[in-house]
């Protein structure tokens, strides 16, 4: 029954012959799906600016202009340097990989826990805005805003089990949707300024005095606009999901999306500050801007409508990039020993399954933790992706710096300009936003913690586990077989059976309670009936606990085997159900006594099971 539901919602199993070119993402399918998220922030990037500048006084949003010239200096900063890090690092990996390879192992820990914890963020920002959405275009489902949060995360999940191709196909659409709606808008909107039927209504001239504006509203305001950059970085994390030439077109689609982000949030700052656009309680900027430029006219309205629907749809799968690069770099992580190599496996659908589940639990979680509060995430989320920035771009520069020596500076402009303008908004955000941010600290010490002790312990299982020369062949003369025996069955009966042909001695165990003496000396009774020749050791305990004096009686065993130079085997048996949930109906005494004799030395463990039939 559990095949059949997981088949229904995730798909048959895929042969490994088939993770070729038709499971891996074109241009068209990679912009969907690895964009959304950066794409989906304009939706509320702008606004930010406007709204700290507005805290101060209308007059100061024509500085909304310039603020938008840097925040687009620094994508331009930011793209040129992951298409360098896309050619250099093509395995994927992004910030960790260009962090650990040219800075240190330790940087790369960090810059890879911040992106993690980043993408947990982005998939939690992203449905809870995308609830935020549905709920205040239906206003009675307010109410299940977090139950519809969760239920999205459970459904981008679902998708992204089913398989990379499938996943991207099914969000071509509201992606594409969204770009198409935004830039229609957007030219209709320029044309109507051209034609004149765009009236100037801005709150203020440009240039002129804004009483009391001070550096530090004009850096906070420049830091809340770089939330629109987050997702820049997917791509790079992504390179090896590309069909070939894989860097070729990673880059490509990294440009691409880069110039789409770029005309938008242009042209989205540059209306807002030409119609005077002020926030308002319970409506976007962006919802206002799109009433005043597509009318009250039938087509003004039907636009509108479906302006609202795709920004809605944007930010609901803006959480699937997240689901893309999380398993890639949780993969490079593993492969580099710092995370379980359970991360390294391919599930049936020859997707990253256990990256991909630990990210829905981990978004679902913060769901709860912060009740589905956008405004409480994005401080996180803000700093979670520019620490790596800022990292991966020091990077670069050490990287040219090691292969072009004393001529490094023109290969790094723009990875220093991009180094400047990301510690500068980490800067901010710490003087500022401490009191926002000041969970992430102790969350990356906690994982870069984890990671060491992973790494750590990686380490010295290889040691003890490699072969080196003349390593001792050791030799026994015999091997005692001790069978553990609750009742007298045709489980037991054939257990005994197969420890006499594998065993040069033969050992049978008992546990007696108080509770059970009298059915106890039946059981001895009709042992010494089926087995004469068998020697049962009958061990009384005045406790409940049959664990303890059966783990007692293993070890005396072994040591009084190991000074005949004999090896002991341990031999449980069991039955097997008809049917796996039946499993439920046993107390499972078996599994409990395996687990407690496995971690004892010179102890082999084994089963017998006997299959039940019906």
């Amino acid at each position: 029954m559990f095949r059949k539901l997981k088949y229904t919602f995730i798909g048959r199993p895929l042969k490994s012959l088939t993770d070729g070119e038709g499971g891996l993402l074109g241009k068209m399918q990679a912009l969907a799906m690895l964009s959304s998220d950066a794409l989906s922030s304009i939706a509320y990037g702008p606004e930010q600016v406007i709204l700290v500048l507005v805290s101060l006084s209308p007059l100061a949003i024509w500085w909304s202009l310039p603020i938008g010239i840097f925040v687009l200096l620094l994508l331009a900063s930011l793209t040129i340097s992951y298409r360098q890090i896309i050619h250099a690092y093509p395995q994927g990996g992004g910030a960790y990989m260009v962090t650990r390879e040219n800075l240190s192992p330790e940087l790369g820990l960090i810059a890879g826990g911040s992106l993690l914890v980043d993408y947990m963020l982005t998939v939690a920002v992203s449905v809870a805005s995308g609830a935020d959405a549905i709920t205040a275009a239906i206003p009675a489902l307010h109410p299940y805003n977090l139950h519809i949060s969760i239920f999205l995360v459970c459904l981008l999940m679902l998708l992204n089990l089913r398989g990379l191709k499938e996943s991207a196909s099914s969000l071509m659409i509201p992606v594409y949707l969204f770009i198409f709606s935004t830039v229609f808008l957007l030219l209709y909107g320029f044309f109507q300024l051209f034609t004149g039927s765009l009236n100037y209504q801005a709150t203020s001239t440009i240039g002129q005095t804004v009483p009391s504006l001070s550096i530090v509203l004009l850096l906070r305001a420049f830091t809340s606009g770089s939330a629109s950059l987050t997702g820049v970085e997917a791509i790079s994390n992504a390179v090896p999901f590309f069909k070939t030439p894989k860097e070729k077109n990673a880059a490509q689609t990294l440009t691409i999306m880069s110039l789409i982000l770029g005309f938008l949030f242009a042209g989205i700052t540059f209306l807002n500050y030409w119609m005077g656009i002020m926030p308002q309680h319970g409506e976007t900027i962006l919802s206002q801007m799109a009433k005043g430029i597509l009318g009250d006219s039938f087509f003004g309205h039907a636009s509108y409508y479906l302006f609202q629907f795709s920004t809605a749809l944007i930010l609901a799968v803006a959480a699937n990039t997240g689901f893309s690069a999380f398993p890639m770099l949780s993969y490079n992580m593993a492969k580099n020993k710092y995370m379980p190599h359970l991360f390294m496996e391919k599930g049936d659908r020859l997707g990253y399954s256990n990256g991909i589940l630990t990210l829905a639990f981990g978004a679902m979680i913060l769901l709860l933790i912060f009740n589905g509060n956008t405004e409480r995430l994005i401080p996180l989320y803000t700093i979670g992706v520019f620490v790596p920035f800022a990292l991966s771009q020091t990077g670069m520069i050490r990287h040219w710096k090691k292969e072009k020596g004393v001529n490094f500076l023109k290969s790094a402009f723009a990875n220093i300009l991009g180094a400047i303008i990301c510690y500068a908004i980490v800067l901010i955000l710490l003087l500022f936003r401490l009191g926002d941010i000041w969970p992430f600290f102790p969350i990356i010490l906690v994982l870069t913690f984890l990671f060491l002790s992973i790494h750590n312990h990686y380490q010295k299982v290889a040691k003890q586990l490699r072969l080196y020369e003349g390593i001792e062949k050791r030799t026994y003369d015999g091997n005692l077989v001790l069978v553990l025996v609750g009742n007298v069955t045709r489980v037991s009966v054939g257990a005994i059976n197969y420890a006499q042909s594998i065993g040069d001695e033969v050992l049978a165990m008992h546990i007696s309670t108080k509770e059970t003496a009298e059915k106890d000396q039946e059981i001895l009774q009709e042992f010494a009936d089926y087995f004469p020749n068998i020697t049962l050791k009958n061990i009384n305990t005045s406790y409940r606990d049959i664990i303890t004096p059966s783990v007692k009686y293993v070890k005396r065993i072994a040591q009084e085997a190991k000074q005949k130079n004999y090896t002991v085997t341990v031999l449980v048996p069991q039955f097997i159900p008809n049917k796996p949930w039946q499993n439920i109906l046993h107390n499972q005494m078996s599994l409990k006594l395996k687990y407690a004799l496995r971690w004892h030395e010179d102890v082999v463990v084994a089963s017998y099971s006997y299959h039940l039939k019906e």
